[in-house]
């Protein structure tokens, strides 16, 4: 990113810790370290000048990773949030820079919550960490989050920047590459024309300006994809980009599954139009590169490679092997030789060598090289490259995408021309495969081929019908699956699979076309978790409108209030089943309502769990029989907060029969029990001293009262609303 994009965005989050910037005895990382009496602070200027230094210098191979980490401890250490969050939003393009996508994630959590916690929406620095957050997901290939996350950030650039603002670019261009890797070339490049002309008006001098560069690079290789159908190039990350700064495909990118050869284009002059004027993009890019004498720049390795690239299509393979040389030099002086991108970028140069060497293929038969930008993890394909598996089993979700991608999306392209681009596709709803929790015992019921396809209302008017017709139509057994055995609540109205109008999917599931407004809050007290997780859970495999992800966001987007006062009720239920009520049934003893007691304070403090977590982040507690499971698999990811609760919940439900009951052969309320009650008082009130510094440390309390009912009044005082159905007595 550069200094001054980054200081701007800094700046509207108030990342500026009042220091002495000159001062000489901080950390490295910027930090100023407590003296007799004074307490650390952080100084954000002088840790991006120094992570600046690192990078000038080349150094970021060995050097970015510990000064990042020493950064995160300094700002953690000074209680400087603001701080923290420049320095997770710059961890977030390192780990990507170096594909370490799964390591990401949880910085990409943390970053989030922080930006929620600070309040941040509604500014600039809300709209960069969004767009940061986004990229990285996209890179992880975690598609629909990441447009999720990208459209929030449209969404929030429209009153965070203005018109022509440079970071306005670099998000449609970032927004494109996720339309290329989805195969969605069209918009792909609609979006890189919006950047284009954004930065031409902005630029003063178009013909040195580094993120037009970047943007002609990117429109090269997305012509590529249209002008070869089935053949195009996938766009990923550049490991030296930020949202701000130019936002270019790495070195070497290109799809990482498709063949060698493709058929003769039907229209000669449409490809060779196509060819030439992604030729035409490339070439611009190195133009600026040299005009400004920064052949040595990481930025300049991805112009090469995306040049290369485009000269392999054109089966100018002497061209490409020069390139690619050149590139793979520069990436080298970088960032070294051990990363994703050196290796992929030297795959494609060995393709374009061997083309050169042994194969002159027809140059109306382009091709392109066969590696993609990183190396996909074991497992890991493209949505747009899945193949036949040999081996089953299969998960449902991985089912039902290939179904998509091999089965409905066809037909959709050869049935219905009128409703390409049109079509949303993807498996939402009831049933375990949308949460990827289903196994073998699942698939007696509701299990199969199948997907569900998504129409705005005015498309489902005219085309639903056919459309559903033709689906029906589609084969009932693939890959050794099916036919699918609906039960009877999965049939009709309630079914789960096949043609819907957005709207009516929606309220099939929560009774609403789309989520109550934020001055409705009543509507959404009335939507219980279970219900939100269902309609928010699952994955989108394609979405060209953008309109089922924006209906669901809508569900994802709970209102703080909303939040604040589910917290509030949870806190109360624990306190009066687990802390209050349990110990004077177990006193009476009544087994069977200490029993419930339990439970009641087990499912208060799970879903306390998922709401500290924010259901953005965390989603919705599913119904009873996913609960856990989600639990588990929540507690799991790095940065959970509360993380080791769902454990403990899963002791207390352990010890409960002898809790209660007093254990087999002591009878009820018997002396066997008291272990067992010992225990699961200690565990409950564990828990609620966790969960009161947790208050603490998200600013919702500063009292101690262990007694969770009456850390009640501290968490709705930060309800903005007054509205009394957010509000206890």
């Amino acid at each position: 990113m550069s200094d001054e994009a980054r200081r701007e965005t800094d700046e509207a989050a108030g990342m500026y810790a009042d220091t002495d910037v000159n001062s000489q005895n901080g950390s490295q990382a910027g930090s100023q370290p407590a003296g007799d009496g004074v307490p650390a602070t952080f100084d954000t200027d002088r840790f991006l000048a120094g992570l600046d230094a690192i990078y000038e210098a080349h150094e970021a191979p060995t050097k970015a990773e510990p000064y990042l980490q020493q950064a995160m401890a300094d700002a953690e250490n000074a209680g400087n949030d603001a701080g923290l969050l420049t320095v997770l939003n710059e961890i977030m393009g390192f780990y990507r820079s170096q594909g370490r996508h799964d390591e990401n994630q949880w910085i990409v959590q943390r970053a989030i919550e922080l930006g929620l916690r600070l309040q941040l929406p509604g500014s600039e620095a809300w709209t960069t960490t969004l767009i940061n957050a986004a990229t990285a997901m996209r890179a992880a290939g975690r598609y629909d989050q990441a447009q999720d996350l990208y459209h929030q950030a449209l969404e929030s650039a429209k009153s965070t920047m203005p018109a022509h603002d440079r970071r306005l670019a670099a998000l449609h261009n970032n927004l494109s590459m996720l339309y290329s890797e989805t195969g969605r070339p069209t918009l792909a490049r609609h979006e890189l024309e919006t950047a284009l002309r954004i930065l031409e008006t902005a630029s003063t001098d178009i013909s040195t300006d580094l993120d037009a560069a970047s943007t002609h690079t990117n429109l090269a290789l997305v012509l590529l994809q249209e002008t070869l159908p089935g053949n195009g190039t996938e766009h990923h990350p550049d490991p030296t980009t930020e949202a701000g700064d130019s936002t270019q495909s790495p070195a070497g990118a290109s799809d990482a599954t498709r063949p060698d050869h493709v058929a003769r284009h039907t229209d000669e002059a449409d490809r060779e139009r196509g060819l030439a004027e992604a030729r035409r993009h490339a070439s611009a890019a190195l133009a600026i590169y040299r005009a400004g004498h920064l052949e040595h720049s990481a930025h300049y390795a991805s112009a090469l490679a995306g040049y290369a690239q485009v000269c392999f299509a054109s089966a100018d393979f002497r061209s490409s092997v020069d390139a690619y040389r050149h590139a793979l030099a520069v990436i080298e002086e970088c960032y070294g030789t051990d990363t994703d991108y050196y290796r992929t970028t030297a795959a494609n140069l060995h393709d374009a060598q061997v083309a050169l060497d042994h194969a002159t293929p027809d140059p109306a038969t382009p091709r392109v090289p066969s590696r993609g930008t990183a190396t996909p993890e074991p497992g890991h394909q493209p949505p747009h490259a899945l193949h036949t598996p040999q081996h089953p089993p299969m998960k449902g979700m991985a089912l039902s995408r290939t179904f998509w991608e091999q089965c409905a999306k066809p037909m959709v392209e050869r049935r219905h021309p009128r409703l390409r681009g049109r079509v949303a596709a993807g498996l939402i709803g009831h049933g375990s495969e949308c949460y990827g929790f289903d196994d073998e015992q699942s698939h007696d019921h509701d299990f199969g081929p199948g997907c569900c396809l998504w129409l705005t209302d005015e498309d489902y008017r005219r085309f639903g019908a056919d459309l559903q017709a033709d689906y029906d139509a589609l084969p009932e057994t693939f890959m050794g699956y099916g036919p699918r055995e609906s039960t009877a609540r999965a049939q009709g109205p309630a079914r789960r699979v096949g043609v819907f109008a957005i709207g009516d999917f929606f309220a099939g599931i929560t009774g609403y076309r789309a989520a109550p407004t934020d001055d409705r809050p009543h509507e959404w007290l009335m939507l219980d978790e279970a219900t939100l997780a269902a309609a928010t859970n699952g994955e989108v495999f394609a979405d060209p409108l953008g309109a089922l992800l924006s209906t669901r966001q809508g569900f994802k987007t709970m209102p703080d209030d909303v939040r604040l006062s589910l917290i509030s009720k949870r806190l109360g239920m624990i306190a009066q089943a687990g802390q209050y009520n349990l110990p004077r049934m177990l006193k009476r003893g009544d087994g069977a309502a200490a029993w419930l007691a339990v439970n009641a304070c087990v499912e208060a403090a799970a879903s306390l769990v998922f709401l500290i977590n924010t259901p953005i982040t965390a989603g919705y507690m599913p119904f009873y029989k996913w609960r856990f499971a989600a639990l588990r698999r929540l507690s799991g990811r790095m940065a959970t907060r509360l993380s080791d609760v769902g454990a403990r919940l899963e002791r207390i439900l352990a010890l409960s029969s002898a809790t209660c009951f007093g254990g087999a052969g002591f009878g009820e309320g018997g002396k066997g029990s008291a272990p067992a009650q010992a225990d699961v008082h200690d565990l409950i009130e564990g828990i609620c001293r966790d969960i009161v510094a947790e208050l603490h440390r998200q600013g919702l309390s500063d009292a101690d009262e262990t007694f969770l009912e009456w850390q009640r009044p501290y968490v709705e005082a930060h309800i903005t609303s007054a509205d009394p159905v957010l509000h206890s007595l």
